[in-house]
């Protein structure tokens, strides 16, 4: 169900002022709480709606949370604060609000999440007891060359041809875009079943997206990104991560499966487990192999078991 309306807003201190951001808690355990950062940058949590469907009944407790600039937080001018820096201390300021710590804090983080968690826990990991990468590389560069070596390379050339068109022309508003990219990109690489057949949450998240950060951050174009996160690329620094880390990669995804296996093995300790029939949204698509991997890793570090795979 929407969480509309409901949970708890925190205050968030910024060098242009104090503003909140959204979070709600779902379940209860006193050693695993799970802190959700979704993708975007600018989306929403209602794309994890379907957790609370999964870890209460394993026991685990998470957070949804909407970050500065998102449908459900606070949304100011976001100029000159959309630096990864800025985002790590907001995480770690929601971190001390919660009351979260060693003993009991997750992180995971989807997509931009996923580069939001990787860099928190450079900085932060002694406040971590755990870290879950989903769909996620290291690298955008990486992430660029695997989009138009693979990804655009498999797409009808005519429909590629028009989506360049479009994008030369800065059309992004044009319906054959969007139109597009639904029928030959997301149903083979977002979410895997047919457009009408999206889950509402998800359909429901997609206007949300806040444009003021996406954008500038990501980029206009929906086939690799441009935006300030262009040349991020944090591969040489995986070694440094320690804390027991779950890289969550998807067959089909917009993403390397190979490049997300690498980026476990660099880690000092963390398991890798891809998702057969997912998509970018494995969550939904793949639900059946998604959450048993995922709980199973929570489970896991919990009881001090080993993660190796």
């Amino acid at each position: 169900m929407p969480v509309v309306g409901e949970g708890r807003m925190i205050p968030i201190k910024t060098d242009k002022g104090t503003f909140e951001v959204f979070t709600k808690k779902v379940g209860d355990s006193p050693t695993m709480k799970v802190l959700l950062l979704h993708g975007g940058p600018g989306g929403t949590h209602e794309v994890f709606e379907n957790f609370s469907d999964h870890l209460p009944d394993a026991g685990i407790e998470f957070y949804y949370y909407d970050q500065l600039g998102s449908y459900f937080s606070d949304q100011p001018n976001m100029d000159d604060l959309l630096t990864i820096d800025r985002f790590v201390d907001e995480v770690e300021q929601v971190r001390q609000a919660l009351g979260l710590n060693a003993d009991n804090f997750y992180l995971y983080g989807q997509s931009w999440g996923g580069v939001l968690g990787m860099e928190y826990a450079l900085a932060h990991q002694d406040k971590l007891k755990g870290l879950i990468v989903s769909n996620m590389v290291s690298s955008i560069p990486a992430y660029n060359d695997y989009a138009h070596n693979v990804l655009m390379a498999d797409m009808d050339p005519a429909v590629l041809a028009r989506l360049e068109e479009l994008e030369a022309a800065e059309a992004y508003e044009h319906p054959d875009y969007m139109g597009l990219l639904m029928e030959h990109h997301y149903v083979d690489h977002i979410l895997r079943r047919p457009a009408d057949q999206w889950p509402e949450p998800v359909m429901r998240a997609f206007p949300h997206l806040n444009p003021e950060v996406y954008i500038p951050m990501q980029g206009p174009s929906e086939l690799g990104a441009s935006g300030l996160l262009v040349d991020w690329n944090i591969t040489d620094r995986l070694h440094e991560i320690a804390v027991p880390t779950l890289v969550m990669a998807a067959s089909h995804d917009t993403m390397e499966p190979a490049f997300k296996r690498m980026m476990s093995e660099r880690m000092q300790q963390a398991r890798y487990v891809e998702m057969p029939n997912g998509g970018h949204f494995a969550q939904w698509d793949d639900t059946e192999n998604y959450f048993p991997a995922l709980i199973d890793f929570i489970q896991d570090v919990d009881a001090g078991r080993s993660i190796a795979e």
